[in-house]
């Protein structure tokens, strides 16, 4: 990495209301994945992997659980001044909370002035993937750019999902236009059924950063967003650099998952990217030992597979079974369990992503399932297979079919 002083910014205040009920009780940024993860665990890995040691995360919403994560987890060695820091917000500039993600950085100048940095790299909290933050820094100080955005190529017909970035016909690492959900994409010169597109990280001069954010906290009309409002604004004057994810090398990545970036907004994506992890060859890997995914180590007993009372073996297939569960006679497939999950005998738990301390009664049937923490199933209940039946209890069932249990709910 270049000898200049680096310090990282996480934006973990969203409230993620497309994911409700998971976001009902805790930040976006909170919400488990993989079993044992939390979503905020992917940046701050990647960050830390990277060689980044002093790393402060923004709370806003519902932040406890967060918080909690962060304190328990989260602790490097202070003897070289290293640190991750939860930093809630703390109305320095007037009775109010952040207005957005530009807004909570302008919030929060004090920690830069405090530690004057030379570059700051800010990243979201919400996405899973891996990227390497040294060549994408190395790519800025070399371009001269006040602002890098990564982004990631994504086919055209998904254009109008994400922040488009078109690129300048004379120099392809700088940003020519910035459009947010476009439905006439322009693909690019060397692959016209593509996009790029933004991935919510970008890399500053510190100094550029606060200037942009104190000049967007004075406009009455914007909605103080790093990409709907600074981007453009560094766009407009010529100074926005792009980096694209191709070019990013990952330790053990493998070819299935080397290019791999998921935004978990929606109930939908966030089961899809559950799926993702568990087949033979995973699409997205958690097992690549070069560049682990950290989170807190729990004390817990090795997950356990063992014959009912009537014989019934316990059997997990094409799954993820996390420390601490006991599968007594029950039947798993294609799900990922969180800690401390028991199912009893007979139980059938098919396409489902069960979070920790759930217990999955004798003979209950789960199917395409979400199951928050602490929900209680009952013997013979069934999630999934009856969405009018679903719904009817309060339960959560979207447009393409997944039921949603939340948090502590007992079904019967």
């Amino acid at each position: 990495m270049a000898s200049k002083k680096i310090f990282g910014i996480v934006l973990a205040g969203g409230e993620g209301k497309r994911l409700m009920p998971l976001t009902a009780d805790r930040a976006k940024p909170a919400v488990p994945f993989g079993g044992v993860y939390r979503l905020v665990d992917f940046a701050l890995s990647n960050l830390v992997n990277s060689g980044l040691r002093q790393i402060v995360v923004l709370t806003q919403y519902k932040s406890h659980s967060l918080d909690r994560h962060m304190s328990t987890t989260w602790r490097l060695s202070g003897m070289l001044g290293a640190y991750v820091a939860s930093v809630p917000a703390q109305q320095r500039l007037g009775k109010r909370w952040f207005s957005g993600s530009a807004d909570a950085i302008l919030q929060s100048l004090n920690l830069l002035r405090d530690e004057k940095p030379d570059i700051v790299v800010v990243v979201g909290a919400d996405h899973v993937y891996r990227m390497d933050f040294t060549a994408m820094i190395d790519a800025h100080i070399a371009s001269g750019m006040g602002v890098t955005v990564a982004a990631i190529r994504q086919p055209i017909l998904l254009a109008d999902q994400f922040g488009v970035i078109e690129l300048d016909a004379k120099n392809p690492e700088k940003i020519a236009a910035f459009r947010e959900k476009p439905k006439d994409a322009i693909g690019l010169a060397d692959s016209p059924s593509e996009v790029l597109a933004s991935m919510g990280n970008y890399v500053f001069d510190a100094e550029v950063l606060i200037d942009a954010v104190q000049r967007d906290g004075a406009r009455a009309d914007s909605n103080h967003d790093m990409g709907g409002d600074i981007v453009p604004d560094f766009v407009a004057r010529g100074e926005a650099g792009v980096y694209d994810l191709n070019r990013n090398d990952v330790p053990g990545a493998t070819e299935r998952d080397r290019f791999y970036w998921r935004d978990v907004g929606t109930i939908e994506s966030f089961f899809d990217a559950h799926q993702d992890l568990i087949s033979a060859l995973p699409v997205f890997n958690l097992y690549n030992r070069d560049w682990p995914i950290y989170s807190q180590q729990l004390n817990s007993p090795p997950a356990k597979f063992v014959r009912d009372s009537k014989g019934g073996v316990g059997v997990a297939i094409d799954s993820i079974v996390s420390l601490g569960c006991v599968i007594s006679g029950g039947h798993i497939e294609r799900s990922v369990l969180g800690p401390w999950v028991t199912i009893d005998s007979g139980a059938n738990v098919v396409d489902a992503v069960v979070f920790e301390r759930v217990h999955i009664g004798e003979n209950a049937v789960i199917q395409r399932a979400i199951l928050d923490k602490d929900v209680i199933i009952a013997p013979g209940a069934t999630v999934g297979v009856d969405h009018d039946a679903d719904r009817a209890r309060g339960l959560t069932v979207t447009e393409s079919g997944i039921t949603v249990v939340g948090k502590g709910e007992t079904v019967s």
